[in-house]
């Protein structure tokens, strides 16, 4: 990740201001309606689950993009598990605001933590083999940025950013390059390195043979697709260290483990991203003035 601030990033900081666009509109009628001018208060945004929180910068973003005069205290870290009850998160200031920039935040806060949680659970049962847990690309449009940070809050590793930044030939690119006469899966790796100086080339493999085959052409790394683990560690043997080797396809929380166990360097899981549940967080106020 960048060391830049995840929350100071200009599409993160774009992302809030079109959020908060989506919720507001023309204006809060309800807060409007309701909340005497002038109102201050106090609020807390507390953790109803134990949870790895994620996203607390961004959620202070939010608050400060409505109103800058509301003061935020952050009460844990991003990538420190919290216990039921947790307060996360106090905001002062401008009730009004308050309540305003509440749903934006607590959306952004919540994704996120569903993320880093989930993420720390498959890290936590692969601990004992030294194994990294990779994001992939199956990321809700626009928030790429900040889901990958929070797989990296939740102990994760993350894969390539997009399409930009390192070449990852699959089926259909294999496939491509067999009928334009690219036979083998080493010439594949070696035309793409050829043409793309400088960025690293992956290549997907289905079995031992395709793997011997990718391996004369010196990957930076190989990906064993959908490979049940008494494959993987044929494919670990084979591979003898020359190349580190990516696990992908169908791992679940229940066989992460044995994944792990076949000696792969790493497993790269798209559920961290597309099928995390949110965490549940409340805001509750506490003092009004």
């Amino acid at each position: 990740m960048s060391p830049t601030p995840v929350c100071a990033c200009p599409e993160v900081v774009e992302g809030i201001r079109r959020a908060l666009e989506e919720d507001i509109g023309q204006g809060d009628v309800t807060t409007r309606a309701l909340v005497p001018e002038g109102q201050m208060g106090r609020a807390e945004i507390i953790s109803r689950d134990s949870c790895v929180p994620a996203g607390l910068d961004v959620a202070r973003a939010v608050f400060l993009a409505v109103d800058a005069r509301l003061v935020c205290e952050t009460l844990a870290a991003d990538g420190q598990a919290v216990a039921p009850g947790a307060v996360l998160l106090r905001v002062t200031g401008p009730l009004g605001a308050i309540l305003t920039a509440e749903r934006t935040a607590l959306n952004y806060l919540q994704r996120l933590s569903g993320i880093a949680t989930r993420t720390r659970r498959f890290v936590d049962l692969v601990r004992p083999f030294k194994t990294r847990i990779l994001d992939t690309r199956k990321t809700t449009p626009g928030l790429r940025r900040l889901e990958k940070y929070a797989v990296a809050c939740g102990g994760g590793t993350n894969h390539r950013m997009g399409l930009y930044d390192m070449v990852l030939i699959k089926d259909n690119h294999r496939a491509l390059l067999r009928r334009a006469g690219i036979a083998t899966l080493a010439a594949a790796v070696e035309t793409a390195r050829r043409l793309t100086p400088g960025v690293p080339v992956e290549i997907e493999v289905e079995n031992e043979t395709e793997l011997a085959d990718a391996l004369n052409g010196k990957p930076d790394w190989v990906l064993l697709d959908n490979m049940p683990p008494d494959r993987l560690r044929r494919c670990v043997a084979l591979c003898a260290g020359r190349c580190p080797l990516e696990a992908s396809g169908g791992v679940t929380l229940e066989n992460v483990a044995a994944i792990a166990a076949t000696g792969v360097d790493a497993i790269s899981i798209g559920g961290l991203t597309h099928s995390a549940t949110a965490v549940d967080l409340s805001l509750e106020l506490r003092s009004l003035e």
